[in-house]
């Protein structure tokens, strides 16, 4: 009986602290959606160390958590397996610039409510061209967590992307209730609205 309180207190710590830790940002001009094109530097994210392990996600101020995982998928959490499975994929996309690869390793983990993965399918339909495919997963992430900062900032970027600046705006205001003006996505998404429309911005 012990062992089993002391199993579910350690899902349940690790639960919590995959379901608030947003999804590495990279500043404008990263390979994370930022403004101004151009991915990063495989030596600057190696795979290995991105997104790092639960607990050395830094907590944000202001954040809420407000994702919670049905206790019926918690169990397939126990192990290390979506854990490497989500590198994997992260890599794929970052890495090797794979997104229709990475796209069928997130969708063959089972999660598709998870917003961190949700988010990357959509960023990588986007990648592909595939807008409405892309609008349909990010709007799933921020069903799964409407507090999910990263998600707000790549559908912002989305929203620049199809022209509409005023709702790219109102996603900075989400960002900046939800994580201030100094977070690396409020920056990053800022810095994509400053530039003038039309001038063929890559993502």
């Amino acid at each position: 009986m012990i062992k089993a309180v002391i199993k579910l207190g350690t899902l349940a710590t690790f639960l919590m602290a995959l379901s608030t830790a947003p999804t590495p940002a990279f500043a404008a001009g990263g390979g994370g959606g930022g403004g101004g094109g151009g991915e990063p530097p495989s030596s600057a994210y190696p795979a290995s160390s991105y997104p790092p392990a639960a607990a050395a996600y830094p907590k944000r101020s202001g954040t809420k958590a407000t994702h919670k995982l049905k206790k019926t998928k918690q169990s397939s959490l126990d192990d290390s397996t979506f854990g490497q499975g989500y590198r994997a994929a992260y890599a794929t996309i970052y890495d090797r610039n794979d997104y229709a690869g990475a796209i069928e390793q997130l969708k063959a983990l089972g999660h598709d409510d998870h917003p961190n993965v949700a988010n990357l399918i959509g960023y990588s339909y986007r990648k592909l061209g595939d807008y409405k495919l892309s609008q349909v997963w990010y709007e799933r992430a921020l069903k799964a967590d409407p507090n999910h900062v990263l998600t707000w900032q790549y559908y912002g970027l989305w929203q620049i992307e199809q022209g509409n600046r005023d709702q790219a705006q109102y996603h900075l205001g989400r960002i900046a209730a939800i994580c201030g003006t100094g977070c690396e996505e409020y920056r990053s998404l800022a810095a994509a609205l400053e530039k003038p429309p039309g001038t063929g911005l890559v993502y």
